[in-house]
């Protein structure tokens, strides 16, 4: 696993052999950044469920503002430290998912970028796009990415720009429109 393009180009990343777990394939990361290259510069970004951080890390290296790496998982988060020493502007929040969101809307933390990537047999997609509605933490103009496996994600909060299914894999863009 590596970083596919911008600063931090070719940077080994480290991963972790956790069940009901897996890293996004370095092809798909390449085509998910690629359709959603012009959101990325300048934004403040979250990566939800981080595991190794590669999603984060590929925001970073090409141009975002900063990111937020959430996760709960202690095996995952000693990774992702790893994988973030040299790297600049990033903030690692050990936090179960509605914690962290909660945590968000109680500090006022709006994101232009939010990656969304749970395991696929949890099918959380759906809820955390409601909770981030609800709770505002989406900038107009942002975009909200999800991937999934078996859930159907589609959401009637946010614009659907972007449907693409890469694999088994379905890559949906939400925008925030008003």
């Amino acid at each position: 696993m590596r970083v596919i393009s911008g600063k931090y180009k070719g940077k080994q990343l480290e991963g972790f052999n956790i069940d009901g777990t897996r890293p996004t394939m370095d092809r798909i990361k390449e085509s998910l950044f690629a359709s959603i290259q012009n959101y990325v510069k300048d934004a403040v970004v979250l990566d939800l469920f981080a595991g190794s951080g590669s999603l984060g890390i590929e925001a970073l290296s090409n141009g975002s503002k900063s990111c937020y790496f959430v996760d709960h998982n202690k095996i995952c988060i000693n990774v992702l430290n790893k994988n973030l020493k040299g790297i600049e502007d990033s903030i690692v929040l050990k936090k179960d998912y509605l914690e962290a969101l909660e945590y968000f809307k109680d500090n006022n933390i709006k994101f232009d970028l939010i990656l969304l990537d749970p395991p696929y047999d949890l099918c959380l997609n759906n809820n955390i796009i409601k909770k981030i509605y609800e709770y505002e933490l989406l900038n107009i103009g942002g975009i909200i990415v999800s991937e999934a496996e078996k859930e159907n994600v589609e959401t009637d909060l946010y614009e659907m720009i972007k449907d693409k299914k890469v694999s088994s894999k379905c890559i949906r863009v939400f925008k925030r429109i008003n």
